[in-house]
């Protein structure tokens, strides 16, 4: 019974994926489920695409704002992801977040992580407590100090949520490379289930010290930023992707080749890319299936974006 559920579900997937990008050869997806990866502090397989919503999901909450990214939501759930990372900070994107997981019905299906980004334990209180009810959820999966805002008393916070069951996951965050040695200094110091931070092939700083370190203490990592704000793109704007891209990683798009390279790091859990658009969803989904390029081939990868 369970194995013709997962075949039915797998078939849903992959037909969602294909009527979204027109002409994909489906051969790769037919044999590789979407990757997942170990979350360590529990063993929960969590997969290895998800959703980051900051700009995309800042959205009224009327029905022509949500209906494209009530698609993207389902394009996520259809390609066998789960993972969506907002924020009270990204203006209406926690209510929508929320909003969308009541319209579709698929809260239950869905790996909800926010933050609280607020200086005292009161502020940040009222901050989460908002959280819950954007989020229209009395359990929120993982929770993060957004930046490393006043982060021993918000973590302090979260413990008693989480040993009240309230959250599931407890972690911190930053998105730049300048304050990775503080991230390693908060990871030595606080014990946490995640860690979220920026990497991606321009921006290389993790793969010294803070994504070894994750390896070895079996602390999942989320990786924000992955092509720099779009930047990346433009670095290879007019350049047709290499065919040996295709051959030998299974890669469709620049997107799928530089979403590979992420998860190539083995400590790497998931990669959270934001978009508004169903079909980037599904293309961003794909980097999830087939080969991940070894040593040589991520450093031909590095070449390309020089």
């Amino acid at each position: 019974m369970h194995s013709r559920r997962h075949f039915v579900q797998r078939s849903a997937a992959i037909a969602a994926l294909a009527a979204l990008l027109p002409g994909l050869p489906l051969s790769a997806l037919a044999a590789n489920s979407l990757l997942r990866r170990r979350i360590g502090s529990s063993g929960e397989w969590l997969p290895v695409i998800g959703l980051g919503t900051s700009r995309t999901h800042d959205v009224a909450l009327d029905e022509a704002s949500l209906e494209p990214l009530l698609e993207v939501l389902r394009t996520l759930v259809n390609g066998g992801a789960s993972l969506i990372d907002t924020a009270p900070s990204y203006g209406r994107a926690e209510a929508v977040c929320g909003a969308l997981a009541a319209r579709s019905g698929l809260r239950e299906r869905l790996f909800l992580a926010s933050k609280v980004s607020a200086s005292g334990r009161e502020a940040g209180a009222r901050q989460i407590e908002a959280s819950f009810r954007a989020l229209q959820t009395d359990r929120i999966d993982l929770i993060q100090v957004h930046n490393l805002q006043d982060t021993a008393t918000q973590l302090g916070l979260l413990r008693e949520l989480k040993e009240q069951g309230r959250v599931r996951y407890i972690g911190v965050t930053h998105y730049l490379e300048s304050a990775h040695e503080r991230l390693l200094e908060v990871l030595h110091q606080e014990p946490v289930d995640f860690v979220q931070f920026n990497y991606s092939v321009g921006e290389r700083n993790a793969e010294q010290r803070l994504l070894p370190y994750c390896a070895d203490q079996g602390i999942a990592v989320l990786i924000n930023r992955p092509f720099q704000r779009a930047a990346l793109f433009q670095r290879v704007r007019g350049k047709a992707l290499p065919d040996w891209a295709t051959v030998e990683l299974d890669a469709g798009s620049w997107a799928q080749l530089l979403l590979k390279y992420i998860l190539a790091h083995p400590a790497v859990t998931a990669v959270i890319p934001a978009t508004s658009r169903p079909r980037n969803m599904a293309d961003n989904l794909l980097a999830g299936h087939g080969r991940l390029p070894n040593a040589a081939q991520r450093q031909r990868i590095i070449e390309l974006f020089a």
